[in-house]
């Protein structure tokens, strides 16, 4: 059975087709009209049209970044879309004439990860997407964890420092201002601006102007070596650490998978991360240490996990 599975971003729409075994049969693209939903849902079914000349597909699946309803259905709140309560998968529908199923694209992601991926010997897995923000993704028992309204899993908006750094979700102190790649890019950048020796290699990188650093430039030069990099790469992994430790002592889970941009940095992001979980687990002495494993399925994930889950 072949299933279409479309991961809604930003700034593109990739949908593909998928079989049973997770595999990308035949992908396309659009450019994502933001602004503009019928236009958005035009260009998810153009896409679709242009899959299903050639493959006989049972179903629709589609990632999306926001809140999505436990209906699998309703977009509730999109912060980077114009939807608001917005019944995508109705939309959809009478625009293909398919079934359609709606997924959290944090979730979708950890899916293919636990169906195809780094995670497909576990049961309980717990997936941080560390980028430019923090997603995340839990399932239980080979279950998907939505909750009761469909919005578990928001890791990134646990408050892990009272009265710390405003998040964009109107708190403060979220994980997300700690462990994600704007947090690594305000690091460098502060420390930059205050004179500190370490960061003369990626101001000197950055074409002498501390203003201009961005993620990957401290991820390649991590990844060469340069001690400040490095040492802001670690503060990362340790934030990361310690809020999988806090999520750890409610769900127990088996295995981390740690995906995303950062997550480029291998073991740079993942060896301070393992040794910040065992610090700050609970009763650490007494059970197995969940083991934190690089995402394997790349940017497949989102297209995978929605088609997985739409089957």
């Amino acid at each position: 059975m072949l299933s279409i599975g479309v991961d809604i971003g930003g700034t593109k729409i990739a949908a593909g087709v998928v079989d049973e075994d997770g595999e990308i049969i035949a992908t396309t693209t659009r450019s994502t009209p933001a602004t503009d939903p019928e236009q958005l849902e035009t260009a998810v079914a153009d896409a679709v049209a242009e899959l299903r000349g050639a493959h006989e597909i049972a179903g629709i699946g589609v990632g999306a970044a926001g809140f999505i309803g436990a209906d699998r259905r309703t977009v509730r709140f999109a912060a980077n879309l114009a939807w608001r309560d917005h019944p995508l998968a109705e939309r959809l529908e009478s625009l293909t004439g398919l079934p359609v199923v709606v997924e959290n694209d944090a979730n979708a992601a950890g899916w293919a990860e636990y169906r195809f991926g780094a995670a497909t010997e576990a049961r309980h897995m717990l997936m941080l997407t560390v980028g430019t923000g923090l997603g995340g993704a839990i399932v239980q028992d080979g279950v998907m964890l939505r909750g009761s309204a469909g919005f578990a899993g928001e890791v990134a908006h646990m408050v892990v420092v009272p009265d710390g750094q405003w998040c964009g979700c109107g708190l403060r102190g979220c994980l997300e201002q700690y462990t994600a790649g704007t947090a690594l890019v305000r690091a460098a950048k502060r420390r930059a601006a205050a004179g500190d020796a370490l960061m003369g290699p990626l101001v000197q990188a950055a074409g002498g102007d501390g203003r201009a650093i961005d993620g990957p430039l401290v991820t390649g030069l991590a990844q060469q070596g340069d001690p400040g990099a490095r040492e802001l790469i670690a503060e990362i992994g340790a934030w990361l650490g310690r809020g999988a430790a806090t999520i750890s002592a409610l769900l127990d889970p088996e295995v981390i998978v740690v995906g995303g941009g950062v997550a480029a940095a291998g073991d740079l992001l993942l060896g301070p991360a393992r040794e910040a979980f065992a610090q700050n687990l609970t009763a650490r002495a007494h059970r197995p240490l969940a083991r934190f494993v690089p995402a394997s399925m790349g940017n497949r994930a989102g297209i995978v996990g929605a088609a997985d889950l739409a089957r």
